[in-house]
């Protein structure tokens, strides 16, 4: 009897020891991925985000950026851009490219919000990089103002319309920016843009002020793309002055056709009818 309650408890306590190792197990961080860089750790569920983005990674991103990332002839190294960038281009839709070479320009985004989130878990995991920004609401406009007078207007247009500004690159309109992606751009620099060191408070102002443009009055009339009196004063002269020339000449037509016409049935007046003589002699003295 005595052997086999000291079995009973032996199996209670292995029991109870495995039952603790797998709580530990399951509520300490993963064993670094690899190529994380830094030495970087993540939870189970973490490192099933990060095989998820792998996946996708190599699906549709690998052919251009390399199988592990690290650039190839078509596409640059992924390594230590941080989710920052992915998460940009992605959630703007300017990645995937359908081809190399293609030109990157906004889009739909190809992914849904999870798979969004797990390529850019994975890219994140390559290297060390710069994280996505907590953008705060409520910025302040006239700071936002200011900082996008003295850093943006000069590409971007004092308007954030977008302008071309040489060598083949294209500021692009603002219109359709958002907080989250505002604050991204400015910390990665996308295409000819710089990267720029906003604090967080200076993020947030020139946040609020880009969607204030895009949600600005317009009490002068319609806004024309909001790129000022020069594109106005155009509008005028291309459409308004073909409209008035248009117009005077359906006028002149118009009054043409309604001048009074001889009666029919009545004889052209002649020097007899209105009490002249017809022998081509003198008229008499009156």
């Amino acid at each position: 009897m005595r052997g086999r309650a000291r079995s009973a408890a032996g199996l209670v306590a292995l029991g109870v020891a495995v039952g603790a190792g797998a709580i530990a197990w399951l509520g300490s961080p993963a064993t670094p991925v690899a190529g994380s860089g830094g030495g970087s750790v993540l939870t189970v569920a973490e490192s099933s985000v990060v095989e998820a983005g792998r996946a996708l990674f190599v699906a549709n991103c690998a052919s251009c950026h390399g199988s592990q990332g690290a650039g190839g002839p078509n596409g640059p190294s992924l390594v230590g851009v941080g989710a920052a960038s992915a998460d940009f281009y992605l959630r703007t839709g300017r990645m995937p490219l359908s081809a190399p070479g293609q030109r990157v320009v906004r889009q739909d985004p190809h992914f849904d919000e999870a798979d969004i989130e797990a390529l850019v878990t994975y890219v994140a995991s390559l290297g060390p990089g710069p994280s996505v920004p907590q953008v705060a609401a409520g910025g302040d406009i006239h700071r936002g103002w200011q900082l996008f007078q003295a850093n943006c207007a000069a590409c971007h247009n004092a308007t954030g319309s977008g302008n071309a500004i040489g060598g083949g690159f294209v500021a692009v309109g603002l219109g359709q920016a958002d907080a989250r992606t505002i604050g991204e751009a400015t910390i990665i620099g996308p295409g000819a843009m710089p990267a720029f060191d906003f604090d967080p408070q200076a993020q947030a102002a020139l946040a609020a002020y880009i969607r204030w443009l895009g949600e600005a009055p317009t009490p002068g009339g319609a806004a024309i793309g909001q790129t000022g009196p020069v594109a106005e004063g155009f509008i005028g002269v291309a459409v308004g002055l073909p409209l008035l020339l248009l117009s005077a000449l359906f006028i002149a037509r118009r009054g043409g056709r309604t001048a009074p016409a001889p009666s029919e049935g009545r004889a052209p007046a002649t020097d007899a009818t209105r009490g002249g003589h017809d022998d081509g002699g003198p008229e008499p003295d009156r």
